[in-house]
């Protein structure tokens, strides 16, 4: 029991822990329990390279009756392009053996596989490559090398998954040419896999680029049902919401091309809005969709190819060329391969079972058979015999074309970095080696996860120029040829070179396009638009229609005071405080500073009235100083008249302060002024008015001593009084919350009203007030004596002058606190103006008719005239 331990253990570590594993018999040997039916190309060596190709791209798998062995699948539709990729591993490794400096006295061999691009296929020649083809096996401690070192492949992502997963778990080195999925980045999960592709990641933030470049954001995506095209899609999705770009759709390219589903897809397409589609798909999925859309006589999209497809000779057909030219994709990069051309025509068939693959490729290539025995034919014709010394240099197939060697010089990358790490390997000086106690490995004895340890580190140049390591991930330096499909002379689909995208360290994702070499298949030859909404210019922002993607969507204009001056914004921005938008809401402008200015029409008025004012004032003086021994200029008082017109004319010229930019100095004199200019003007009219009634009352026998309390110090005294109130009032405020120049942005949003602000409601309140009570006492007194001897009166005008200054005033206040800006102003000037005018003509006019059109009544005799005629 305890040896039939031992020897199961030994086998089960042989093969892997495989399902293969070989069957134990008594004798102590491990025998396999059969054979898959593989397609293969066999080379021996000291070391063995394993490689998974998908040389076909149909496996056929028998019906499933349960009662008796079925019988091994079988692969058709042999494909060219690929099986160029498995000769280029040979190639390499033929390449490899004849370098003196490379692998000295190692023989390399090589046992290749298709896997027919079925999942289970590929297991199965993942399980014969790690177990091993011997038919027994008697080495019970398993020592020697295993039956292969390390892998090159898989080319799908989904069969690198299924493999690695189980062989990662012995840490067989796996280096992949074209599995590009991003989750085989993940260490934990496939610590052996390396590719020489860059992964799905960068392929995906390469095709956003793309995009970006050219301003597309509604884009419809479309993705094989498989590991390589979920994974994508995912990502793209991600990347796409990152860039700001939107996906109008995403469909899923079914696993067994159902044409119902396929006419779904092709309907979806056909109504959205989106011109630009990209797809991630590998050939044998995407050919459906192409002939569904061939037979719809579908134009008008721009293809966006994943490198899976972007170098696929199967779309290059003169009946997919309306369709499928400018289409643009990124494929990985292409390289040269010295001597790669004449390898591929030295090839001849062989009758080695293990060399398969070579007699189906002859037969594939030159349309013949080996068979001898019941001919085979090719539709109604009977193949003609294979010779095996048929021409291979008068054929042209993609298999002998080199001029684009992408995939291919993938693959002889990945040989030579497999061949890289075991001369790495083999260098090794012992106790100075990178395992337990500074060992190196055993040549003899060598296990797969040394030679992952100096893959991980591997570093060199290639022929073409190319350097070649991997990231901690295992993956390659991330690099992509950009691809354009135009139309040759030859009515084919040529596939032209037009930029390259990578990925710095320094400067991050970098796309180069030539931009003359594209060709369009649209009229004019110009870039498509492929946008759900037009950009919002300058001046507008963006804003999501409820129930679409973001870039769908409208532009609004920016409210006023708020701009935007990029494309596309999202939110407009409010200007500082001092600014405001310009018309086209695409730039902040100084506010218009607006204050009543000389410059001003209303202002350029109100100066005018005011100087008139003041020089009527001044002509009105002359003539009383010319007349002033008149009687009707002593009539009442010469020295108040003057006073008064003295104070009238500082009325008038305090308007100019009020007038202009506001400043320090004109906001605190121009309400001081013109409040002590007004008191001034009203105790004179309050005298005047008592000495009337003093006047009148001392021409009776009973108030001959009323004047006696009325002279002219007296006089002087009161008016001197009275306005310095108002000037202690003007000394209070103007200390204590002084008027200042303010920049107001209240009354109009868009401009500034330079103003001054009074600094104190209460003082400026205490002053008007004033003013009031003076003009109310004058008024009452006035009024009161109104009814006096003509002769004597002044009462009369004074009255008539202090009605149209409480008027005025009174019609002042909700005028001023309505008027906006400048035009407040306006109105505290224009009441200034029109209660001066008011007392000067209605005061002085009458005196000023009677001395210069009325002479003859300008005496004393016709003053007490009139009064002696009513005794």
């Amino acid at each position: 029991m305890g040896i039939t331990l031992n020897i199961s253990v030994s086998c089960l570590y042989l093969s892997f822990n495989f399902i293969s594993a070989a069957s134990i018999l008594r004798s102590g040997t491990c025998q396999l329990q059969g054979h898959f039916r593989l397609n293969g190309m066999y080379q021996d060596g000291d070391v063995i390279f394993g490689g998974l190709f998908e040389v076909d791209f149909l496996a056929v798998f028998p019906d499933l009756s349960f009662r008796k062995e079925p019988e091994p699948p079988y692969c058709e539709q042999f494909d060219m392009e690929s099986f160029q990729q498995a000769q280029t591993m040979a190639f390499a490794i033929d390449e490899i053996n004849k370098n003196p400096n490379l692998l000295p006295n190692i023989t390399l061999g090589y046992h290749l596989y298709d896997n027919c691009v079925m999942l289970g296929m590929a297991f199965r020649a993942a399980i014969s490559l790690a177990s091993g083809t011997k038919e027994s096996f008697s080495n019970i401690n398993c020592t020697g090398p295993p039956p292969v070192i390390g892998i090159v492949g898989d080319s799908s992502s989904t069969v690198s998954i299924a493999i690695s997963s189980i062989l990662g778990l012995f840490r067989v080195p796996i280096v992949s040419h074209y599995a590009t999925c991003s989750c085989l980045s993940n260490r934990k999960k496939y610590p052996s896999f390396f590719r020489t592709i860059p992964s799905d990641a960068f392929q995906v933030r390469a095709m956003v680029q793309i995009l970006k470049y050219f301003g597309w954001t509604w884009i419809g995506l479309i993705y094989s049902d498989d590991d390589y095209g979920i994974d994508a899609a995912q990502s793209f999705q991600q990347e796409m919401k990152l860039f700001g770009g939107c996906v109008a759709f995403s469909e899923i390219l079914p696993h067994d091309n159902n044409l119902r589903d396929i006419q779904h897809i092709t309907g979806v397409i056909q109504a959205s809005t989106a011109s630009v589609i990209v797809v991630f798909s590998t050939p044998s999925f995407l050919i459906p969709l192409i002939d569904e859309l061939v037979l719809q006589n579908m134009t008008g999209r721009q293809w966006i190819a994943s490198e899976a497809w972007a170098t696929s000779f199967v779309h290059h057909s003169p009946r997919l060329l309306p369709f499928l030219k400018g289409t643009i994709g990124i494929a990985i990069r292409r390289g040269e391969i010295q001597g790669l051309h004449d390898f591929l025509l030295r090839i001849r068939p062989s009758n080695d079972p293990k060399n398969n693959m070579l007699r189906i490729f002859w037969e594939n290539m030159f349309r013949c058979s080996f068979e001898t025995r019941g001919r085979e034919t090719d539709g109604e014709q009977v193949k003609k015999v294979c010779t095996g010394q048929e021409d291979l240099s008068i054929t042209d197939t993609p298999y002998t074309d080199d001029s684009e060697l992408r995939a291919s010089y993938n693959v002889y990358k990945a040989v030579y970095a497999l061949a890289h790490a075991l001369h790495d390997l083999m260098q090794c000086e012992e106790g100075r080696g990178p395992f337990s106690g500074n060992g190196c490995a055993d040549i003899t004895n060598l296990k797969p996860w040394q030679l992952v340890h100096y893959l991980q580190k591997v570093n060199f140049t290639t022929g073409f120029g190319d350097h070649v390591s991997f990231d901690k991930n295992g993956d390659a330096l991330p690099i992509y040829d950009v691809l354009n499909w135009q139309p040759s002379s030859d009515g084919l689909i040529r596939v032209q070179t037009v930029g390259v995208v990578t990925e710095e360290v320094t400067t991050g994702m970098v796309l180069r396009l030539n931009d003359d070499a594209l060709y369009w298949n649209f009229e004019p030859k110009k870039p498509p638009r492929s946008v759900c909404s037009e950009s919002c210019p300058p001046g507008t922002r963006r804003a999501t229609r409820k129930g679409f993607p973001v870039c769908c969507f409208d532009c609004l204009p920016c409210g006023d005071g708020e701009i935007s001056n990029i494309t596309d914004a999202v939110e407009c921005t409010t200007c500082p405080d001092e600014f405001w938008s310009n018309p086209y809401k695409d730039r902040c402008v100084p506010k218009e500073v607006e204050f009543l200015s000389y410059e001003d029409p209303l202002g350029i008025s109100l100066t005018t009235a005011s100087l008139l004012g003041a020089c009527f004032c001044g002509l009105v003086m002359i003539v009383f100083a010319h007349h002033r021994n008149t009687p009707i200029v002593r009539a009442n008082n010469s020295e108040l008249s003057f006073l008064l017109l003295v104070s009238l004319k500082l009325c008038f010229l305090c308007v100019l302060l009020f007038i202009g930019q506001p400043q320090l100095w004109t906001c605190q004199l121009r309400h001081a002024v013109f409040g002590i200019s007004f008191v001034l003007c009203i105790s004179s009219i309050l005298v005047k008015t008592m000495v009337v009634i003093a006047v009148f009352k001392s021409s009776r026998p009973e108030g001959k001593g009323a004047m006696k309390w009325f002279g002219a110090a007296q006089q002087r005294c009161t008016v001197l009084v009275l306005t310095a109130l108002q000037v202690v009032i003007c000394a209070v405020w103007l200390s204590n919350a002084s008027p200042t120049p303010h920049k107001n942005s209240q009354y109009t949003r868009s401009k500034i009203v330079y103003e001054c602000a009074i600094g104190s409601v209460a003082g400026f309140s205490l002053l008007l007030a004033y003013i009031g009570l003076l003009a109310a006492v004058s008024f009452l007194l006035a009024f009161l004596a109104r009814n006096l001897p003509d002769n004597f009166n002044e009462a009369k005008f004074i009255t008539f002058s202090m009605l149209i200054f409480c008027a005025v005033w009174i019609a002042f206040v909700p005028a001023y606190v309505s008027s906006p800006g400048k035009y407040a102003v306006a109105v505290e000037i224009f009441a200034i103006l029109a209660s001066s005018f008011g007392l000067l003509v209605a005061i002085f006019a009458p005196k000023c008719y009677i001395i210069l059109l009325r002479p003859e009544r300008n005496t004393k005799k016709a003053i007490m005239g009139r009064e002696l005629q009513k005794k």
